[in-house]
């Protein structure tokens, strides 16, 4: 990889990233259901109709995994704690084995000298909480905020940093809107209430972390470089009403106080009464951001299409397995924007970046020089906005593992380290060792 850990400070930290749900495997330890587990069992939502129950069976594994992460070099761990392995209900009684499993976890993080990075909330509603509506029922918050307590006093003193809710336009947008993930819905109305009721289920555990004594906490959103396919006036508005949906509508509320103006348009009739009221709980002060990047869009209006009447042109750069454009530029003029026009000096963290390829072990190895390309390109687009006065403050790489990658089952493959779904057997591609290479102190 062309880069060094000396090109960057001393306090840059590298890690990966997981999420509970998929590499855990919910079977174990006394987990409840959540949302899912029920939309994976509908047929079409997800390749081979797979769920997280096996996954990457880090809940038996995670020795094993964190050792991974000790011996490619990394500083820090990027996990989510699952809601409803905590609470099988999301309310009501406490899963001891679940908190003990958060317990020991942190404590191997710690013993082998890594940083813990919390993710409170990774996209698990348990399934007795979707049934009252999730996300679009008005008390979500109060029962997030409760979970946050739970898991807060068992882990709380011992994590390096907490993140609130990974990704909020996945849950709500991605979720309600597009139908592209569970709960799988296609209505503004549940759409316009999710985009609001996740940022005060993020203020509402804001404030129980800082009643906690948590002076380390934030969130993580997602980023896309969005861009019209050319100079035509209704693409340039098309494009700018993505922006103002996917990249402008969360980071505006906490930092602004407001919602974007393109994206009111079409969400004002819908949001829920008195919705100006929680702005303030919103809103309150981050101590860093997390800024998950993959991919830039190219868009064009389709006026034939119900608002937002926009769609996704095929753009001409090589592509991952995702069919996602490779275009590391774009994360470096996302990350100059939010320094520039939202948060100025706060850190932030790129949280998530990473690709899928059609990985295979060969002789006992996994050859892909396509990732180690894109770790080298992105990391080197993160020192290019350190200089454009970016205050960043590291980098981790999606993902540690191969894993559930939702509604794409366990198709795509994201990992530095290669995951046999049969035997659980783990091997570190050649990412792996060249990440852990330029890590080397």
């Amino acid at each position: 990889m062309e880069f060094n850990r000396s090109d960057f400070p001393e306090d840059f930290l590298f890690g990966a990233a997981t999420a509970a749900y998929q590499i855990e495997g919910s079977a174990h330890g006394g987990a409840g259901s959540c949302h899912w587990d029920s939309f994976a069992q509908v047929p079409g939502n997800v390749i081979g109709a797979e769920d997280g129950s096996r996954a990457c069976d880090h809940y038996l594994l995670w020795q094993d995994d964190l050792d991974l992460l000790r011996d490619g070099g990394m500083d820090a761990y990027r996990f989510s704690t699952s809601w409803p392995r905590v609470l099988p209900e999301g309310r009501g009684a406490v899963n001891a084995e679940g908190l003990d499993f958060y317990d020991r976890l942190v404590d191997g993080m710690l013993e082998r000298g890594l940083k813990p990075f919390q993710t409170l909330y990774h996209w698990e509603m348990p399934s007795a909480l979707a049934d009252l509506g999730g996300w679009a029922n008005p008390d979500v918050h109060k029962w997030f905020a409760d979970f946050v307590q739970i898991i807060t006093r068992k882990i709380g003193d011992r994590v390096h940093a907490t993140a609130t809710i990974n990704e909020p336009w996945c849950v709500s947008f991605l979720s309600h809107f597009l139908g592209h993930h569970a709960p799988g819905l296609r209505d503004i109305r549940a759409a316009a209430r999710a985009m609001h009721h996740v940022l005060k289920a993020h203020g509402a555990a804001m404030e129980v972390l800082r009643a906690e004594g948590l002076e380390n906490s934030g969130i993580v959103l997602n980023f896309e470089a969005s861009a019209p396919v050319d100079g035509a006036p209704e693409n340039i508005a098309a494009a700018a009403r993505q922006d103002a949906i996917f990249n402008r509508w969360f980071i505006e509320a906490i930092t602004q106080g407001s919602y974007p103006e393109e994206a009111m348009e079409g969400f004002a009739p819908h949001m829920p009464a008195g919705w100006q009221d929680d702005m303030a709980l919103i809103g309150q002060p981050l101590d860093w951001l997390g800024v998950n990047y993959y991919t830039r869009g190219l868009l064009r209006a389709a006026p034939d299409m119900a608002w937002p009447s926009v769609e996704p042109v095929e753009g001409p750069l090589p592509k991952t397995q995702m069919g996602w454009e490779i275009h590391p530029q774009g994360l470096r003029d996302i990350l100059v924007r939010l320094s520039r026009d939202y948060v100025g000096d706060l850190p932030m963290y790129v949280t998530e970046n990473g690709m899928a390829w059609d990985d295979r072990v060969e002789n006992g190895t996994v050859y892909d020089p396509a990732r180690v390309s894109f770790v080298s390109d992105h990391v080197r687009a993160i020192a290019e906005a350190m200089e454009q006065g970016a205050n960043m403050k590291g980098f981790f790489y999606w993902s540690l593992l191969d894993n559930y990658e939702w509604a794409f089952g366990y198709e795509k493959r994201f990992g530095m380290v290669h995951v046999d779904y049969d035997t659980m057997k783990r091997t570190p591609k050649t990412s792996y060792h060249e990440f852990a290479q330029a890590l080397a102190r």
